[in-house]
C-alpha cells in the first residue's frame, strides 16, 4: 500500500500496530523478569510458625574435677601456731583457726559444672535425630534439649566430627509435638537470596532472624574443609548449631561461627552449607564416625609465580609438596612438584578445593587424577584410601623438627657461593651443616647460609638453615647444578624459579622472582 494514498485510519493502523507489538513484547519481558526475581517478603511469620517446632535449644554440662576440702585457708599466714610448744595459747590457736566455720563451705568446695548453650534442629522425628555443632557438646557429660514448647529431654551423642564441626544427637521424640526438617540444596543459593536463622542466642530461647546471603565459599581457616555461607542475618552466641533456612523452609546451612570484635552480631555470620554437611551427617548416623577418602599428599597453593616457573598458563590446581610413602598417591605415581588439575572428573580450581573433593570420594574407589608435570598434562589412576585409618596408623603425623641446635651460621671459612639472581648464598650440604642445623641424613641438597632480606627470597621467608633440594623440579646437589637451572630459566624467559625447600623436615615449594645478576 502506498502511504501517500492511504486513508487516515489506515495510516494510523499502519504506524500504531508495530509500536503496539513492541510495547507488548517489552511488557512480557518485564513480567518474566519480575517473576524470576522474588520480591522481598512482607512477613516471615507463617514460615516462622512452621519452622520453630523443628528447632531445639541444647544445653550441655561438663562436670569439673573434684576439689578436696581444706581444713585451713592456704592464704592464711598462720599455717602453724606461732607460739612455742607447750604454750597455753596453742590450744586456743588450734580451736580458732581449725574450727569448722573456717572450712571451705560446700558451695566453695565444689566448682560449678561447666555449661554450654547452643542450638540444633530435628532431622528425623521418628528416630529422634538432632543435628548441632560439635563444639556445642564437645566434652559434655550430660546433654539436654529444650523443645519449642519448653519440654526438656535428655539426649545422647551418636557421632561427632571436629573437622567440619558437626554432631549428631538422639532423643526420644516420638510422642512430642515437634516437626522435622529437610535439607535443601545450598549450591542453588545465590548471593542476595533471603534466609532465616533460628537459634538460642544468649540462652534466651527460640529466636528468629532474617537476612540475605552475603557471600559463598568463604574460607575462615577453621578447618580443612572450609566452604562457608556468609550471611548478614543476626547470629549471636548460642546460635551455634542452629539451622539456616531458605524461603521454602529447607535447611541450606548450619550456623557455626561469627566474625565479631565484641562477641555480638556485626552482620557477618557463617554457616556450613548443606551440601557439605549431608554426607558427613550420613556417615555419623551410619558408622558413628566419619570415613573420608585419603590421597596421601601435602599440597599448597599455586601462585602466578609458581605457575610461570612450571610453564602453566594460569595459576590453578594444587601443588604437591610432599607425597606420603606407601600412600595412594605414591602408588599412583604422583610426585612432588606435580600440580593436580583435576580429580575424579572434577576440576581443582584452587588448592583448598582438593581436600574436600578427596574426602567426599568413596574409599577404595579408582579415580582418574590429571596432573601437570614437565610442561604437559598426565593422566594417572589412584585407589583412594581411608583418612581416619591413615591417622590411626600415624601416616599423617608431621615431622617434629628440633630447632634447639640452629645457629646463626656455619664456619666462617665456608663462605659458600652467592646465587645473586635469587638473593641467597648456598653451600653443598655436608656433615658439619647437618650437625649444626639438625638436618636428617637422608636430606640432600644445598644449604642456605645467607639470604638477602631485600630480595624476593628473603621476603618470602627463605632463611639460613633451609635446604634447597630442587630447582624447577630438578634435583640440585652441587652449586653448579643450581646455577645451570637458574640460567636455563633466564634463557627461556621465565620470571621466577621454583625452589623445593626442606626446613627441619617440612617440605615446601617457594617461587622466587629472578633479579638481575650483578656479576654480569
Amino acid at each position: 500500500m502506498n502511504l501517500i494514498d492511504a486513508k487516515p485510519k489506515q495510516l494510523i493502523l499502519f504506524v500504531a500496530f508495530p509500536l503496539l507489538i513492541k510495547l507488548l513484547f517489552v511488557a512480557f519481558i518485564m513480567d518474566t523478569a519480575s517473576a524470576k526475581a522474588a520480591p522481598a517478603p512482607t512477613s516471615f511469620a507463617d514460615l516462622a510458625d512452621k519452622l520453630l517446632p523443628t528447632v531445639v535449644n541444647i544445653s550441655s554440662t561438663q562436670e569439673p574435677e573434684e576439689v578436696k576440702p581444706r581444713q585451713r585457708r592456704r592464704n592464711s599466714p598462720f599455717q602453724t601456731s606461732p607460739f612455742p610448744e607447750g604454750h597455753p595459747f596453742n590450744d586456743m590457736f588450734d580451736n580458732f583457726f581449725n574450727h569448722q566455720p573456717f572450712q571451705m563451705m560446700p558451695h566453695q568446695q565444689e566448682r560449678m559444672p561447666v555449661s554450654s548453650l547452643g542450638s540444633g534442629f530435628i532431622l528425623d522425628k521418628e528416630n529422634g535425630i538432632i543435628i548441632t555443632n560439635n563444639h556445642v557438646i564437645d566434652g559434655a557429660d550430660e546433654i539436654k534439649i529444650t523443645l519449642h514448647n519448653d519440654r526438656v529431654l535428655p539426649a545422647e551423642i551418636i557421632g561427632t566430627d571436629a573437622k567440619t564441626d558437626l554432631a549428631v544427637l538422639k532423643a526420644n521424640l516420638k510422642d512430642e509435638n515437634v516437626n522435622e526438617t529437610t535439607f535443601g540444596d545450598s549450591d542453588a543459593m545465590r548471593v542476595g537470596d533471603w534466609v532465616i536463622a533460628i537459634g538460642n542466642p544468649f540462652g534466651l530461647g527460640g529466636t528468629v532472624t532474617a537476612g540475605i546471603i552475603s557471600a559463598r565459599q568463604r574460607d575462615i581457616n577453621s578447618g580443612p574443609y572450609d566452604d562457608y555461607i556468609q550471611t548478614d542475618a543476626s547470629i549471636n552466641r548460642g546460635n551455634s548449631g542452629g539451622p539456616m533456612f531458605n524461603m521454602d523452609g529447607d535447611v541450606i546451612g548450619i550456623n557455626t561461627a561469627i566474625f565479631s570484635p565484641t562477641g555480638g552480631s556485626v552482620g557477618i555470620g557463617f554457616a556450613i552449607p548443606s551440601i557439605l554437611a549431608q554426607p558427613v551427617i550420613g556417615q555419623l548416623q551410619e558408622f558413628g564416625r566419619t570415613k573420608r577418602g585419603w590421597l596421601g599428599v601435602k599440597i599448597q597453593d599455586v601462585t602466578d609465580e609458581i605457575a610461570d616457573s612450571l610453564g602453566l598458563a594460569k595459576a590453578s590446581g594444587a601443588l604437591v609438596a610432599e607425597v606420603t610413602p606407601t600412600g595412594p598417591a605414591e602408588k599412583a605415581g604422583i610426585k612432588s612438584g606435580d600440580i593436580i588439575l583435576a580429580f575424579d572428573n572434577k576440576p581443582v580450581r584452587e588448592m583448598r578445593h582438593l581436600p574436600r573433593i578427596v574426602a567426599e570420594t568413596d574409599i577404595d574407589k579408582d579415580v582418574v587424577v590429571i596432573v601437570w608435570r614437565d610442561g604437559k598434562r598426565m593422566t594417572l589412576k589412584a585407589n583412594i584410601g581411608e583418612l581416619e585409618k591413615a591417622e590411626d596408623e600415624g601416616l599423617l603425623t608431621a615431622h617434629d623438627g628440633d630447632n634447639d641446635n640452629i645457629l646463626d651460621g656455619q664456619d666462617e671459612e665456608d663462605e659458600g657461593v652467592e646465587l645473586s639472581s635469587i638473593g641467597i648464598r648456598v653451600t653443598p650440604l655436608d656433615d658439619t651443616g647437618r650437625e649444626i642445623y639438625n638436618i636428617d641424613d637422608d636430606v640432600k641438597g644445598l644449604l642456605v647460609i645467607d639470604a638477602d632480606l631485600d630480595s624476593d627470597a628473603g621476603k618470602k621467608g627463605i632463611d639460613v638453615g633451609d635446604v634447597i633440594t630442587d630447582i624447577n623440579q630438578k634435583p640440585v646437589r652441587a652449586v653448579k647444578q643450581a646455577q645451570d637451572e637458574i640460567l636455563r630459566a633466564q634463557k627461556t624467559g621465565r620470571e621466577s624459579v621454583l625452589l623445593l625447600l626442606n626446613r627441619q623436615g617440612s617440605i615446601q615449594f617457594v617461587a622466587v622472582k629472578l633479579q638481575p645478576d650483578d656479576a654480569e
